[in-house]
């Protein structure tokens, strides 16, 4: 029997973040963001441990949070072009914010269960991408713990590690530059 997936691996190779100004509503409705959440979830995760979780931020709250951002943004002394990009921060149609919730654990390192919140960014891009979705994984201004703590209600050992913005396909980007493999690759003998 073989396992190979030549479908997945021709999606691995195309896929492409969609910046979430080119994403469009509507989003994916309450069942199907579900369903993309337990693929999000089917990650490396050692101890069983979940050391994450979603707050999703549909357009009412994206909307109320706007103006929050831009303004704290200002306050921390941003220049007026760092408080308008903070004002469209949340321009997209749905936002997953995965926070980063570590558990004590005597054989599992934080550093480890903060990889496993990082997979589960990615898992939810390639999710909503493989569904035809556009999607995203960013962080910024709302990601920073004074502003989410306040507005996303983490407890004081929770952080963001991921707001993935989620829309219809906009235009598509340009394909950009990738590593070159050559400088990043050694084998050891």
């Amino acid at each position: 029997m073989s396992f190979a997936n030549p479908d997945a691996l021709t999606f691995l190779g195309k896929r492409r973040s969609h910046p979430p100004k080119l994403l469009k509503g509507p989003a994916p409705e309450r069942e199907e963001l579900l369903a993309l959440l337990e693929l999000a979830a089917r990650v490396p995760d050692h101890g069983k441990l979940e050391p994450w979780r979603f707050i999703v931020l549909e357009r009412p709250v994206l909307d109320r949070l706007a103006p929050e951002l831009a303004a704290s943004v200002a306050a921390k002394g941003g220049d007026e072009a760092a408080v308008e990009k903070a004002r469209s921060a949340f321009g997209s149609p749905l936002i997953v914010a995965v926070v980063f919730s570590p558990v004590e654990s005597p054989k599992i390192p934080e550093w480890e269960q903060f990889l496993s919140a990082g997979a589960v960014c990615l898992s939810l891009v390639n999710a909503a991408l493989a569904a035809g979705y556009g999607a995203a994984w960013l962080t910024g201004p709302a990601s920073h713990p004074d502003f989410a703590t306040r507005h996303f209600d983490l407890a004081p050992q929770e952080r963001i590690a991921g707001l993935v913005h989620i829309g219809q396909r906009g235009e598509t980007p340009p394909e950009r530059p990738r590593p070159d493999l050559a400088a990043k690759v050694s084998f050891l003998a």
